[in-house]
């Protein structure tokens, strides 16, 4: 019943597309590259614009949640001179683990193909992974709302009016962000390049709108881990944020697929970015150089909890700041020698200036 009224909906909306393989960023080591993707039919992807009306925006970001999984199908994957085939799941998802007994000599990003052997008439789709670099410093993991894009994810009315009215190229990112991921990227040497992934409690459906958003905003370019795909927006609405708990699993995940990696990580005091990644610094003792909260909650029972734990932390050498904005948890990287005076004077340029303005 759903189901056909939703294909109504597609049709009245003129919301019909072409099935399509939505490969995602990949990343991994030399001996060990994870790469994951979903395989939708009718998923119509517009090219937004900063002039688009709302109407065309509410059309855009509704593809994203009507779309069809199609499972079980054969997805084949060329990557690094070689071929790959692995099957989508119930839910049109694929995700494979590719070992190499001789290890990649390339390193950075590098091309991947995907298509659909079996004869459907679906585009090659294109996307990159990214292999661990010998000289990167550190990694560095993100959260994404309200962390470096500015959603009201702690309010449902006004997160779900930005979701639906506007693109990629007018929703807002706090300012400084862009210039303090870039610092964190290049650390204290000019030729490094320090991998930036990206832990979301967004579903995937958002995948190319956050890749979109951060190429229009200059933030560094980096691997996604979002939550699970989303059939509708009902179930958006229905399951709200979830636990988070998925997160520590993400993160606990990179870690181990770069194990040489320190990391710092970066998240927001709306959800419970603070709570999980203490809980990773304790199960990964030495591994975490520093947590970075931006406070979007202000005074309260919940500014006093986080002091709480910022102290339990430092006392097992993770020192976790409450920051009130980026030039805050910039001061604080160049003062720990994560970047340099001159990235962190661009970034307090940069919040200084208020470059993006607020909403």
């Amino acid at each position: 019943m759903l189901q056909t009224l939703i294909t109504r909906l597609r049709k009245s909306f003129g919301l019909e597309g072409h099935p399509v393989i939505m490969a995602y960023r990949g990343y991994g080591n030399p001996r060990k590259v994870f790469l994951k993707g979903h395989v939708l039919d009718d998923r119509l992807l517009y090219e937004s614009e900063k002039g688009d009306r709302k109407r065309r925006n509410f059309l855009a970001m509704l593809s994203r949640y009507m779309s069809r999984a199609m499972p079980h199908k054969t997805v084949k994957a060329t990557f690094a001179g070689r071929e790959f085939t692995f099957q989508s799941d119930e839910e049109g998802y694929f995700e494979a683990a590719l070992q190499f007994d001789i290890p990649l000599e390339a390193e950075g990003w590098l091309p991947a193909k995907y298509e659909l052997p079996d004869g459907d008439v679906v585009p090659v789709s294109e996307s990159s992974v990214y292999i661990q670099e010998k000289d990167s410093e550190f990694g560095i993991i993100s959260d994404v709302d309200d962390t470096i894009l500015i959603s009201h994810a702690s309010k449902a009315l006004r997160k779900l009016r930005l979701i639906l009215t506007k693109n990629a190229k007018t929703r807002l990112p706090f300012s400084g962000v862009a210039s303090f991921y870039r610092a964190l990227q290049t650390g204290l040497d000019k030729d490094c390049c320090n991998p930036i992934f990206y832990v979301s409690s967004s579903e995937w459906n958002l995948y190319d709108f956050l890749v979109d958003f951060c190429e229009v905003r200059g933030i560094p370019k980096g691997p996604f881990l979002l939550q699970k795909y989303k059939a509708n927006l009902w179930e958006v609405l229905r399951s709200g944020g979830g636990s988070h708990m998925h997160k520590v699993d993400k993160i606990r995940h990179l870690l181990e697929a770069y194990p040489e990696l320190n990391f710092i990580l970066i998240g927001d005091s709306g959800q419970k970015d603070a709570q999980l990644y203490a809980e990773v610094a304790r199960e990964f003792p030495g591994r975490i150089l520093a947590v970075y909260i931006r406070d979007v909650t202000g005074p309260g029972k919940k500014e006093a909890r986080l002091r709480e734990l910022s102290a339990e932390m430092k006392e097992n050498g993770v020192d976790m700041l409450l920051a009130k904005d980026t030039a805050e948890a910039a001061l604080h990287a160049y003062e720990n020698g994560f970047v340099t005076e001159e990235e962190y004077e661009k970034v307090c340029r940069e919040v200084k200036g208020k470059e993006w303005g607020a909403i």
